[in-house]
């Protein structure tokens, strides 16, 4: 019976040790770190990982995160500076702006982040606090400087007195970063109506000074084309009129070279204009200086016709005879 008695006990002591030993120890992992605390009150801080002791029973540990974390707050509306406005259409001084924004923090000092907000409350009083930097540095901007001129420095603002206001906690702000800024939606279709109005205007603009310059490209490609239309039929009459004046010297050097010839040579022209087929018919007289060629190959005048020389056309000129010309009728 002691026996067992014994044997029960010696179980019993060994579950005590073994309970014993396993709350004796615990384990820091490389992404954590533990806060010991000994009956609420906080006693040592381990950063370093590995396998460490405390007090069973009396001790517990508190571990907090060792990453970079994140903080996120829903879009809130801030006021816009009431400086000038850096593009125009875009935001009227202090008008309301919606702006998106989160925050990376890590927890640098355990002990005082245990004893100030906790792990509990480090989330709201970090959003509490972002609110207030976005209020602070956005209300002393505007929305060009929070859209393109100075959003990098404007986040690093925040972040400076983010990290300032969250020291007090054990919190190192790493980065604050403004995901969007926006105009609340009852300005956002005045907004775009402004600007859609701006960029007809301009582009009216632009059309009437296009259709300005297309004018006056029309109007000096016209006169261009006057001017040219007349340099050629200037150079054109004056290439005809030489060519004329040559004519007229050829043929009468061809006249006073063999007169008897040229005279010949008209007359035969004058008879195939005159005498045309369907139409031989004509009225002259027999002895007509006209007809001379008919009654002599070497074209001597008929017996009581005109004289041959006064029949023959002067030297330049282009006419053959007209058989019109006589006193006769053509049928």
């Amino acid at each position: 019976m002691r026996v067992g008695l014994a044997s029960g006990a010696a179980a019993v002591l060994l579950l005590v040790a073994l309970l014993i030993g396993y709350g004796s120890f615990f384990t820091v992992y490389q992404t954590r770190q533990a806060l010991v605390v000994r009956l609420g009150e906080p006693r040592r801080v381990i950063t370093e990982p590995g396998l460490n002791v405390k007090i069973p029973l009396i001790e517990s540990v508190i571990y907090i995160d060792k990453r970079i974390l994140n903080i996120e707050t829903p879009a809130q509306e801030v006021i816009a500076s009431s400086g000038p406005r850096a593009n125009a259409g875009l935001a009227q001084a202090g008008e309301r702006l919606v702006v998106d924004a989160f925050a990376r923090y890590r927890i640098t000092d355990p002990l005082k982040f245990y004893q100030t907000v906790g792990p509990d409350g480090a989330s709201t009083q970090l959003a509490i606090l972002l609110n207030s930097a976005l209020r602070r540095v956005l209300g002393a901007a505007t929305l060009s400087d929070a859209v393109r001129n100075k959003r990098e420095e404007l986040m690093g603002l925040m972040r400076d007195q983010l990290d300032r206001d969250a020291q007090p906690f054990g919190i190192h702000v790493i980065d604050v970063r403004i995901r969007r800024v926006d105009l609340p939606e009852q300005n956002s279709q005045a907004v775009y109506q402004r600007m859609q109005t701006e960029r007809q205007r301009e582009a009216a603009e632009f059309r009437a000074q296009g259709s300005q310059k297309s004018q006056e490209i029309k109007a000096r490609a016209d006169r261009d084309v006057t001017v040219l239309l007349a340099d050629a039929t200037s150079q054109s009459e004056q290439v005809r009129g030489q060519g004329d004046a040559e004519r007229n010297r050829i043929y009468a050097d061809a006249y006073g070279q063999d007169p008897g010839f040229f005279a010949f040579y008209r007359s035969m022209q004058a008879y195939e204009r005159s005498m045309q087929h369907g139409d031989t018919h004509l009225v002259l007289r027999p002895d007509s200086d006209f007809f001379r060629y008919f009654g002599d190959p070497t074209g001597k005048s008929l017996p009581g016709g005109p004289n041959t020389q006064a029949a023959a056309p002067a030297p330049g000129t282009s006419a053959a005879p007209n058989p019109s010309s006589a006193s006769s009728t053509t049928k």
